[in-house]
């Protein structure tokens, strides 16, 4: 008995030795408990009313950083705690530290037995190896864009610069040299496998443009070596995106895959699929239906690039409507051209949609290629303008959805706080004449911070996967299930076009100019079926077509032409030179026909050499310059059409 008194006495006293000093702070609305153990600082964070099951978040490095998950969980009632081993940078010493501070919490504490694991950055070391070593006092990890290879990081033995004085101190408490580190295993790409055969789940949070830890060499190894072990890992990516800022803005995510794995009773009801889509309602599509179910018959365009040219959402698109309205009969019109945007749209939407017949609904996409192209915030707007007008004054009636494609650079604005320029140049144009938009570029950027999926692994493109494309439709097809309740209408409603345009040089009487009207002054001529003489790539419908043709510098034509804008759609291959140019004997001016894709493409693109000139006839005198861009081949200028805004 007096035995176990004097155990008591002494446990006391260890007690009294660590917390004797604490003091008591506030974190974020939450009590803090803020104490030495075993000389370092430690802190343990209580919730207002603990959940049952004692459930915690391990902070490894840089307290009270980016701290959203761990605010988000103590309002679940979860704890959170930290004990500073800085200097340990997650070696042995550091492991046996978080041994022995484990020990105290599950004991003074009552906490769970297994614990979150929470690494940002250099923590990544701490969480993996004490981890490794301790799988079954593990619950999950969550990393955030972690060291997972000390040769990447501090190392810079890779792509990134490192950090000479940081590898230093990681070789001397490791004990390594640089010869040794080479062979060393005691690191997460090597040891997660004890944690993968443990089945021991596992988020990574990164960016994506990471040069400081960067992902190829450190969370896609590890992620390597949880699938070899038969695991995966779930990845959030985020796009344009470097080191910094960790986390997530909304913890949502992090905080539901933590919950999932320890306490799911408390993750908060799913919010429904249709809540990120980005749907900008304006208007109706009230006109499509009338005709479509009162006179049995319907046309729809697909005008855009080549997200629209290929095979996917459209066909899906086309089969949703023919399913809808089983007894119309549809003429389905395909205007997409790849790396065509808004400009080239405005000039072409006559001869390839208008001219088909009269169009009772439009989709218009040019979002990727308007930046793309080189096309300025302006351009943008003259261009998609130039299209919505031009097709309301066609049919009055007609219904148009702007689509926003998404790529990775839009991404990248969006996680950087910005909107897309061109996607706001477009939402001008769309809110001016009241057009509903569907805005894919932030829909498909909040799925995958929400954990939804993957860019590498499930949308994998631009141009999408069967995935991506199914994607596409759901959101479209939501749209339509959304604005078709309900009885159709009893007639259309002709819709009315602003008084004047956004821009007063927008491409609203955007058409092509007969190439016959050029006078082909010397060294140009006219090719009835042109192909290329090399092996280069080529996009349908331009080749074996009508062209204007000439490889000669100082070659030149003239064309008289009317109205506010002059350019030129052309073919630019691995030969395309430089053209010089003046519009009513004004000075001349240069333009570079060659593309970063011309090496290995005959591409059609579209030069806009003057779009701010006063309505009424012009001259213009082309020929092509004596010099040429060093990566080109040769001098060739092969025009398709002459595009003019009248």
């Amino acid at each position: 008995m007096q035995h176990f008194k004097n155990s008591i006495l002494v446990f006391i006293f260890i007690v009294s030795s660590i917390v004797g000093s604490a003091k008591e702070t506030d974190y974020h609305g939450f009590k803090c408990l803020e104490f030495k153990f075993e000389g370092h600082d430690a802190k343990i964070v209580f919730p207002k009313n603990a959940e049952p099951g004692l459930h915690w978040i391990w902070r490894a490095r840089f307290w009270g950083h980016e701290p959203q998950t761990e605010v988000a969980l103590l309002g679940k009632g979860f704890h959170v705690v930290y004990v500073d081993g800085a200097e340990y940078c997650g070696n042995r010493d550091a492991v046996t530290l978080w041994n022995h501070f484990y020990d105290y919490l599950t004991r003074e504490y009552h906490l769970n037995s297994k614990a979150v694991l929470e690494g940002f950055s250099r923590g990544g070391l701490f969480i993996y190896n004490w981890g490794s070593e301790n799988v079954d006092k593990v619950a999950c990890i969550y990393a955030d864009a972690p060291v997972c290879d000390m040769k990447s990081w501090p190392g810079g033995k890779g792509k990134g610069a490192g950090s000479p004085g940081d590898w230093k101190l990681h070789l001397q408490v490791y004990n390594l040299t640089e010869e040794t580190v080479k062979d060393f295993k005691g690191m997460p790409v090597y040891n997660a496998r004890k944690l993968a055969e443990a089945r021991i789940p596992v988020l990574h949070v990164c960016g994506a443009a990471d040069d400081v830890v960067p992902m190829d060499e450190n969370t896609y190894l590890l992620e390597k070596t949880y699938k070899e072990a038969g695991e995966d890992i779930k990845i959030i990516v985020k796009e344009g995106i470097g080191h910094h800022p960790h986390s997530l803005k909304d913890p949502a995510p992090i905080v539901r895959f933590i919950l999932s794995h320890t306490a799911s009773e408390l993750t908060d009801p799913p919010l429904p699929y249709e809540s990120k889509m980005v749907i900008n309602f304006r208007g109706t599509l009230d006109n499509c239906r009338v005709k479509f179910e009162r006179e049995k018959k319907g046309r729809v365009a697909f005008l855009g690039g080549s997200i629209t040219n290929m095979s996917g959402w459209r066909d899906m698109v086309c089969d949703y409507l023919r399913q809808r309205f089983p007894e119309t009969a549809f003429d389905f019109i395909n205007a997409g051209i790849p790396s065509t945007g808004s400009t080239p749209g405005a000039m072409r939407l006559e001869r390839d949609v208008l001219s088909k017949g009269v169009v009772d609904l439009l989709f218009e996409e040019a979002a990727v290629n308007d930046p793309t192209n080189g096309f300025k915030a302006a351009q943008q707007l003259r261009g998609m303008e130039g299209i919505i007008a031009h097709a309301l004054k066609s049919n009055p009636n007609l219904d148009i959805v702007m689509l926003h494609f998404v790529d990775q650079d839009k991404m990248a604005d969006y996680n950087n706080g910005k909107i897309p320029e061109v996607i706001q140049q477009h939402e001008k144009v769309a809110d001016y004449y009241n057009v509903t938009s569907i805005n894919f570029a932030k829909e498909v950027n909040d799925r995958i911070l929400n954990g939804e999926f993957t860019w590498r692994d499930d949308f994998k493109n631009l141009h999408p996967s069967p995935f991506g494309q199914s994607l596409y439709l759901k959101t479209i097809k939501y749209l339509f299930e959304s604005s078709w309740k309900g009885p159709v209408k009893s007639e259309q409603k002709p819709k009315l076009l602003p008084d004047k345009n956004l821009d007063k040089y927008s491409y609203v009487n955007g058409h092509f100019e007969p190439l016959e009207h050029a006078r082909l002054k010397s060294g140009f001529k006219f090719v009835k079926n042109w192909k290329p003489a090399d092996k280069s790539s080529t996009r349908p419908g331009f080749v074996n077509v009508p062209l204007l043709e000439s490889s000669q510098p100082g070659a030149t034509l003239e064309l008289k032409f009317k109205g506010k804008a002059i350019g030129l759609f052309i073919t630019s291959g691995p030969d395309a030179g430089l053209v010089e140019y003046s519009v009513d004997g004004s000075g001349f001016k240069t333009a570079d026909q060659f593309t970063q894709w011309s090496r290995q493409l005959h591409l059609p693109w579209l030069l806009m050499l003057e779009d701010e000139l006063q309505d009424g006839k012009h001259l213009l005198i082309l020929r092509i310059s004596k010099n040429k861009n060093p990566l080109s081949s040769g001098y060739a200028c092969r025009i398709h059409q002459f595009v003019v805004n009248n």
